[in-house]
């Protein structure tokens, strides 16, 4: 028996969704890679939202089976809605998965993180077999990673200040901020149960995410370079 209601709305986004035309572009680009039987991973964020609707008319349409790894409760809630088969890494390695970005530069690294999913967001990428499609429209690319967006950083709530010491030691960033939450009082709280620090640079040279990765305390970076990337774009 399936519930009469569902309390995610799936044509609706919390926010206004910048550049939503060229986003839905991209989305019937992505749909039509869409296979029966693929397991896909699923980004988070809007243009991930975007297009998840496409692919669930297409797989209706045309009744293709795929099952879903998503990313976040978010996409997992628009997945459900859409009738999309969910499953997860423990049961299945993703074939292929797409994503979106908050910036992609010329050497095909990004930064991502801003909905604080970048955690499972990279285990998904990191897990699958096939190549990560990143879905952005020419808003999102840029000649020097950084220039509009920090790194977001995740970090062991217990280890936030021996994180921004040994960044401000390391790496001699712009600043270093704790992001805090809109709707409740104190830090944003990811889905992992910790905090996230959004890290300004003046410039982002190759290899900052090892030096990153390497403190104590920190889970895992929004910064993402050496991984198997295809830009999707309008």
């Amino acid at each position: 028996m399936e519930w009469k209601t569902h309390f995610y709305n799936k044509t609706t986004w919390n926010s206004e969704i910048s550049n939503r035309e060229k986003k839905i572009q991209i989305a019937h680009k992505l749909a039509q890679r869409i296979k029966g039987g693929d397991v896909v991973g699923v980004g988070s964020g809007s243009t991930c939202f975007l297009a998840l609707q496409v692919i669930s008319e297409r797989c209706v349409k045309e009744k293709i089976s795929a099952l879903f790894i998503p990313t976040s409760k978010e996409m997992e809630m628009v997945c459900a809605s859409l009738n999309l088969s969910v499953s997860n890494l423990l049961s299945h390695k993703p074939d292929w998965c797409f994503d979106g970005a908050d910036e992609v530069d010329n050497n095909k690294r990004l930064i991502k993180g801003r909905g604080g999913a970048l955690f499972r967001e990279k285990l998904v990428m990191q897990a699958s077999s096939g190549a990560a499609v990143i879905l952005v429209d020419e808003s999102k690319m840029v000649n020097h990673l950084g220039s509009k967006f920090a790194i977001p950083v995740e970090v062991y709530p217990e280890a936030v200040n021996l994180v921004k010491e040994k960044m401000e030691a390391l790496l001699q960033p712009k600043n270093i901020t704790l992001r805090l939450a809109v709707k409740k009082d104190g830090p944003v709280i990811t889905e992992n149960g910790n905090f996230i620090l959004d890290v300004s640079m003046n410039g982002i040279a190759m290899g900052t995410e090892k030096i990153i990765k390497s403190i104590p305390g920190v889970i895992e970076s929004g910064l993402f370079e050496g991984y198997n990337i295809e830009v999707l774009s309008s």
